[in-house]
């Protein structure tokens, strides 16, 4: 299990913080079974949307088969908890009022 982080990008900032796709690689330099993202959704730093640093996270672990867990920010997490975790800042329509008009 890795803790990576995965918070505020931006290309001018390409040598302190990585880029999503980057941290999913970083899961796989490292060999682990399975990561966490952090650092994500919590302030703004760069001009992206809130949860976009998730979603290109989890698109790019799914293309390349690397397993991560994204449990709700606050939420507690078993390190050994096989369960598929749900996509939940999609369907918060609090957290992300966009999510009312999918």
């Amino acid at each position: 299990m890795a803790v990576i982080e995965c918070g505020q990008y931006n290309e001018a900032w390409k040598y302190i913080h990585m880029n999503p796709e980057e941290t999913v690689r970083a899961a796989q330099d490292v060999q682990a079974k399975a990561f966490v993202p952090v650092h994500w959704g919590k302030f703004t730093l760069a001009f992206h949307a809130w949860d976009e640093s998730i979603v290109r996270v989890t698109a790019e672990s799914h293309r390349l088969g690397v397993r991560v867990l994204h449990p709700m920010i606050g939420a507690k997490m078993l390190l050994n908890d096989t369960v598929t975790i749900a996509r939940w800042w999609e369907h918060d329509v609090q957290l992300n009022p966009a999510s009312a008009t999918r």
